[in-house]
């Protein structure tokens, strides 16, 4: 199979296109033939060495953590899916022709979504969902989630409003306009102090931004109140009282195919910015790190 490499830490110079062996289904996994691989933050932090120590790299490797395809091969005890199925899945090694991976990471794409399309969801649907589900949010809560323009944060606000909870979507402030299409019942730009200010008492924030952003808002959440991370544990927030819950997201099959159905059915939009071939991993690497094109940006197989 063709699949694109990395063959040390770097720049985008480092990823090659390049012919691999072919993977095998091993008992209880599937391989899938990708339609569709969209590129992460994770992606470019792994190439360049930056997520090493979560998630280092034995060269030359394959990045890329979310897939969508047919599956070409099923593995012995395997009894969720069958030759042809429409899956997605939270995966490793997606930037390649055929991705290997247990069943439970896999979903089924339902009905109505479009098979290369459907690569674009798997991690930002588990990390948004999963993210509230970390911060626990009732109906009688007020929840501000950062970064709720991106694909992440756009999750993250359908899962809170799922529970009934009062949400508050925090963003910059050239993005008032896009983050008052996410669904929340407020828009707050996250980089003007004036609307800083008006900031309500949250009982939690469902943060995806991280740095100084997330620092400023420590006082914005009551005492007791839980800070969930996407993007690791922001240092003071325990000594403000507040119970930090930073995660990983993780595979879910039965979550991922119920948020992909509500992606199908148009309660929830994830944007695809731009679609490129698999052999123009860099180029869309170097696209998604430092022009911000607005949504995904999807790999074809």
């Amino acid at each position: 199979m063709k699949a694109v490499v990395l063959t040390a830490y770097g720049d985008v110079d480092k990823l090659e296109l390049r012919e691999m062996p072919d993977p095998r289904a091993g008992s209880g996994a599937i391989v899938v033939r990708m339609a569709g691989a969209s590129i992460n933050p994770v992606d470019w932090k792994m190439r360049s060495g930056q997520a090493r120590a979560r998630f280092p790299v034995e060269f030359p490797g394959i990045l890329g953590r979310d897939a969508s395809g047919r599956v070409v091969e099923v593995g012995k005890g395997v009894n969720a899916f069958a030759m042809g199925d429409r899956v997605l899945g939270l995966v490793t090694g997606a930037y390649a022709e055929l991705v290997a991976a247990p069943a439970e990471a896999w979903g089924k794409i339902p009905t109505g979504l479009d098979l290369a399309e459907a690569g674009a969801l798997p991690l930002v649907l588990l990390t948004g969902v999963q993210l509230i589900d970390a911060i626990e949010p009732t109906e009688r809560d007020t929840v501000l989630v950062t970064g709720a323009a991106g694909s992440v944060g756009r999750a993250a606000v359908f899962a809170a409003k799922e529970r009934g909870a009062r949400v508050w979507a925090g963003v910059r402030a050239s993005q008032r306009a896009e983050g008052a299409t996410v669904g929340a019942d407020a828009v707050v730009a996250l980089d003007d102090d004036a609307d800083l200010a008006k900031l309500p008492v949250f009982d939690a924030i469902g943060d995806t931004v991280g740095g100084d952003v997330i620092k400023k808002l420590f006082a914005r959440v009551k005492a007791g109140g839980v800070l969930g991370s996407t993007v690791g544990e922001p240092v003071g927030a325990r000594e403000r009282g507040l119970v930090v819950r930073a995660f990983m997201a993780h595979p879910d099959s039965a979550m991922l195919a119920k948020y992909a159905a509500a992606v199908a059915e148009r309660k929830l939009t994830i944007p695809i910015a731009m679609k490129l071939p698999l052999a123009s991993a860099a180029e869309g690497q170097t696209l998604a790190e430092k022009k911000h094109p607005g949504g995904k940006v999807l790999l074809l197989g």
